[in-house]
């Protein structure tokens, strides 16, 4: 059994917590407003600040954020002292900040470890912008961004990648290098931008640590996989709509749950704050995503005009205990238990109140673990991950008949989690249900996690026989580069062949299309 924490009384201990610190901070920068007669300005530092870059996120009509964080000495807590120091930014229409168009000072505070998140506003639609930030006589590099079309404009197209799974030990960052050649509106992480383990000797690269539990540890470790330049090139040239999985805190955890037994509960509780705080940090997410104590909701919304509609999803945070223990297994009682959930009953309510809301042409679940129900046994035995949707079946069920009953334009959902591609159409196809497809899933593999990927064509015919509604399948590294029209949905399986060293060429694998109007993928 999994240690438990009661939901209710964490939730009182949270906002208890929360209170104490907003009362303690209530004169200090904490949310980055500038105060100035506590915040040095013009300090000098101790080394180059901008070791992590620069990134931007949540792109909207008319604006986005814009993030860094001061850390001279990244992995080794930052190496600055507690104190707050003004940063300046500008952000322009062009390269050279001839035409700057907003500017100001924020304020990087050492109660979000020296990170900074400016909400920049006032924006022309769908226009490219650049942007950098200044403090004492150091320059960040020049970042380039873009905001999202008008609300109520039709793109002729949107290009934009996705990926998950990043395992620093495992290799190197190559499928970054290539993604940052491509022409991109949008970059989406599905999770596992970190992992949590203690580093280990003989493999590619090594963690720095224990495996982390303190925030002084999440910073550390977060901060080490933004120095990869690759990762950092890729975060500096385009926007990213981020969402995390279970690595970012603790392997296979659900809500307040442990994976292991005879977890303390309460200290449980205070390293899932400790992660939530240091993803915020070091995420271009904007203040309404800040955490509270071990809350953060990360569930939105995010229209790119009427092509498309995403809704990011959180899938580990409120969903109930994996039933089995989360292995490849038939399914128990419980897996069809109707006090199971993915999702939680708010973040439920919330997409179905913006599906119907949406006016896209394209409805995009952007999610974690794969809704296609698959079954990982040959022959007339079957077994299905307990960790993914089919551990949840009836939500999964009640989210495909929602789709379904409420006629949504054209869903398509984007999942990570898995270390291999799939490309799976969704039916309803429960006993006693139909086999009408109502959506395309794109399952994404890892960018380095599990090592250097593989093609195995029996592993994969046996696949395709086992589930008809299953399309493509390979354990290679890499990502998906989708490009979305009015009338035309494609993804580009792109693959490294190889993790382990420098240099792997990119190989596009496969392309499927999903006609609008016509759920279902078909092969390019």
């Amino acid at each position: 059994m999994k240690s438990r924490l009661d939901l209710s009384a964490a939730r009182r201990e949270s906002r208890r917590r929360f209170l104490a610190v907003a009362s303690a901070l209530a004169s200090s920068p904490f949310w980055g407003y500038p105060v100035y007669g506590q915040a040095k300005r013009d300090p000098k530092l101790p080394g180059e600040p901008f070791t992590l870059g620069v990134a931007s996120g949540e792109p909207s009509f008319d604006g986005f954020v814009i993030w860094t964080r001061l850390a001279p000495e990244p992995i080794t807590g930052g190496g600055l002292p507690a104190e707050a120091y003004e940063v300046d930014y500008e952000v322009a229409q062009d390269e050279g900040f001839e035409k700057i168009v907003r500017k100001g000072t924020a304020i990087a505070s050492p109660h979000l470890g020296h990170s900074v998140h400016v909400e920049v506003e006032g924006l022309a639609p769908g226009r490219p912008y650049f942007y950098r930030f200044r403090v004492g006589d150091h320059e960040s590099p020049v970042g380039h961004t873009k905001t999202a079309p008008a609300l109520d404009a039709t793109p002729d197209k949107l290009r934009f990648a996705f990926a998950s799974c990043q395992h620093w030990e495992s290799g190197y960052f190559t499928a970054f290098e290539h993604m940052a050649k491509e022409d991109l509106d949008l970059v989406i992480h599905l999770g596992d931008y970190i992992y949590e383990y203690a580093g280990k000797d003989g493999l590619v690269r090594k963690h720095v640590g224990k495996e982390i539990e303190s925030l002084d540890d999440y910073r550390n470790r977060l901060a080490q996989y933004k120095t990869d330049r690759h990762l950092q090139e890729t975060h500096r040239l385009f926007p990213w709509l981020v969402t995390w999985d279970d690595h970012e805190f603790d392997n296979d955890y659900a809500t307040l749950i442990s994976e292991e037994q005879g977890i303390d509960p309460n200290h449980f509780y205070d390293r899932r704050a400790n992660s939530y705080q240091a993803y915020y940090e070091h995420m271009p997410l904007r203040r309404q995503q800040s955490p509270s104590g071990a809350f953060l909701r990360l569930y939105r919304r995010a229209p790119w005009g009427r092509l498309a509609e995403f809704a990011v999803l959180d899938t580990r945070q409120y969903r109930t205990d994996q039933p089995g223990g989360g292995r490849n297994q038939v399914p128990p009682p419980e897996a069809t238990s109707p006090q199971s959930s993915m999702l939680g009953a708010e973040q439920e309510r919330w997409l179905d109140r913006t599906l119907a809301a949406s006016g896209g042409i394209w409805n995009v679940l952007a999610q974690q673990v794969m809704i296609g129900r698959i079954d990982r046994k040959i022959g007339e035995e079957f077994a299905y991950s307990m960790d993914q949707w089919p551990g949840y079946e009836l939500p999964r069920r009640k989210l495909l008949q929602g789709l379904a009953d409420a006629n949504i334009s054209n869903p398509v959902v984007l999942t990570g989690d898995i270390h291999s591609n799939w490309v799976n159409d969704l039916a309803l196809d429960w006993e006693g249900g139909s086999a009408k497809v109502v959506a395309t899933e794109f399952v994404g593999t890892s960018i380095t996690s599990g090592g250097n990927g593989k093609r195995l064509a029996e592993q994969e015919a046996a696949h395709m026989t086992e589930n008809p509604f299953l399309h493509f399948y390979s354990a290679e590294r890499g990502y998906v580069s989708c490009t979305v029209t009015p009338t035309e949905w494609k993804s580009d399986y792109q693959a490294v062949e190889f993790v382990d060293k420098p240099g792997a060429p990119l190989i596009t694998r496969a392309s499927f299309v999903v006609e609008a109007g016509e759920a279902g993928a078909k092969e390019a």
